[in-house]
């Protein structure tokens, strides 16, 4: 409405202005000339007639641009006041960057405001003054609609500019918005690959102790005791190192920095200990590091020991509960500079397996793909075998 109203008020005041000054010089022009005409008087009520009826156009010009610039513009062929509704209605018409309508215009609008021209002059200002030459009022009025169409063409460049710039960055805002809800869910998936990895072997521990306990009543009071010194070790060990995830994860409190931990991330230098866990809770696991990598493993990068150490850990995790009583093997071999790999075998059907959900492997092979790796894993010769590599960068 406001965008309407000051366009409106624009034209009247531009027309009221064209008004006064033409009728008032031709007016002044016929008096100092000493001829007096009815024919000049008539054109004046015309012109104010015309006038408003073309500015009372403009506020439909958007829904009919064309027909009401080719209608205000044959107005204002013979009214000056409706001179600010032809501007008004010809740059609105060009805003919209149409060659066809833009060309329609241009051709019905100079061809009778020069025609109506040359017949005023010729029959009404004659006797005043010598008319000028057809050809320079076809350029004169074919000058000032070019400039108007020129106008037009512009603030429509500019509004599609502006419109284009808008759109990307909503566009960009999108992209970001969408880039940072992929960062978080990417994160999300990160925590609760690590604490599958954390828990699940602890935990794991957790219930093969209790449950011996709970069934197992020819334990004596010394075997109680450390079986249940055991559930205690791994449930304090499975709280430290789930507090030393969400620590590591965490956004960090303003002046504070992440929660912390006293235990190191776990990597390969910890595969004995690894061994010696499963050990104890039952599981025969021999573990094999090829001479040719065995010194070399302290080369490893630090990330991607952790990973080794995790597929390990979650492929005896895994073996400990799908198939409890079977023997596991581990092997690592590789070379430094190329690549390191991991084989875990294990037999299948010695005991009925626990439910599971398939959790693990899917972990695996993420964590695989996220170190520039690989995995397999599937039924080979009787046996449960996972193959990983992992990139070994110097």
């Amino acid at each position: 409405m406001w965008g309407t109203t000051w366009r409106v008020g624009l034209a009247l005041l531009v027309g009221l202005l064209a008004f006064a000054v033409v009728r008032g010089w031709e007016i002044t022009a016929f008096d100092e000339a000493g001829v007096a005409t009815d024919t000049l008087g008539g054109l004046i009520a015309l012109d104010m007639l015309f006038g408003l009826v073309a500015i009372g156009l403009l506020p439909l010009r958007r829904r009919s641009p064309l027909p009401i610039a080719i209608a205000v513009g044959v107005l204002g062929s013979v009214s000056a006041l409706a001179c600010g509704a032809i501007a008004v209605a010809v740059i609105s018409l060009a805003t919209r960057r149409r060659k066809g309508e833009i060309g329609v215009a241009a051709v019905v609008l100079v061809a009778p405001a020069t025609a109506v021209e040359a017949v005023v002059a010729s029959t009404v200002t004659r006797a005043v003054f010598d008319p000028s030459p057809l050809w320079q009022v076809f350029l004169l009025v074919a000058a000032m609609y070019g400039l108007l169409i020129g106008a037009g063409l512009y603030i429509g460049g500019r509004r599609e500019l502006l419109a284009a710039l808008e759109e990307r960055a909503k566009f960009v805002e999108e992209e970001q918005a969408l880039r940072l809800q992929n960062a978080r869910a990417g994160e999300r998936e990160r925590i609760a690959r690590e604490m599958h990895d954390v828990l699940a072997h602890r935990l794991s521990l957790v219930a093969l102790h209790s449950g011996a306990l709970a069934y197992r009543d020819n334990l004596t009071h010394d075997e109680t005791a450390a079986t249940a010194e055991v559930v205690r070790d791994n449930a304090r060990l499975a709280l430290s190192e789930l507090r030393q995830v969400l620590g590591e994860v965490r956004d960090p409190v303003p002046g504070e920095g992440p929660v912390s931990s006293s235990l190191p991330q776990p990597t390969l230098a910890g595969i004995a200990t690894l061994v010696a866990e499963n050990r104890a809770a039952g599981v025969d696991v021999r573990c094999d590091i090829r001479p040719g990598i065995a010194k070399a493993l302290d080369t490893l990068p630090v990330a991607q020991s952790r990973h080794a150490y995790r597929i390990i850990q979650e492929s005896l995790t895994n073996a400990r509960k799908h198939t409890p009583g079977a023997p596991v093997e581990v092997e690592l071999a590789g070379a430094a500079g190329e690549r390191l790999e991991i084989v875990v075998r294990n037999a299948v059907g010695v005991a009925e397996p626990a439910p599971g959900g398939g959790l693990g492997l899917a972990g695996l092979e993420e964590r695989a793909a996220l170190a520039g790796g690989g995995i397999r894993h599937g039924l080979e010769n009787g046996d449960f075998i996972v193959r990983a590599w992992l990139p070994w960068s110097m």
